[in-house]
This record gives structure tokens, sequence and C-alpha cells, in this order.
């Protein structure tokens, strides 16, 4: 449990840099880019899971 406090600490402090520097802007646009493209990624893993016929772990 503390090494998640941990890791969710530096996470923070990393967003608290970003957000608070200069470069926010960049990094914004980089991470909705990120975002579609791992969205675009789950949408074809589950209709590949579904033709496969195989259900997701519970």
């Amino acid at each position: 449990m503390l090494g998640w406090a941990l890791t969710f600490l530096v996470i923070a402090i990393i967003a608290a840099v970003f957000g608070f520097g200069g470069i926010a802007a960049a990094s914004a646009s980089i991470a909705k880019i990120i975002f579609f493209i791992f969205l675009a990624l789950f949408v074809i893993s589950l209709i590949a899971g579904a033709i496969r016929g195989r259900r997701p772990p519970l």
C-alpha cells in the first residue's frame, strides 16, 4: 500500500511540474493523441476478442 502511495505521489509531482510549467499545452495535445490511439487499440482488441469468441477475464 505504501508503494502505491509513493507511486501516486511521484505521478502527482510530475503532473504538477507539467501543469505549472510552460509545456502544459504541448503535453495536453500529446496526451489527446495518445488517448485516441489507445482508444482505437482498445476497440480493435474488443472486436478481435468478440470474433474469436473469447470472453474477457472477470
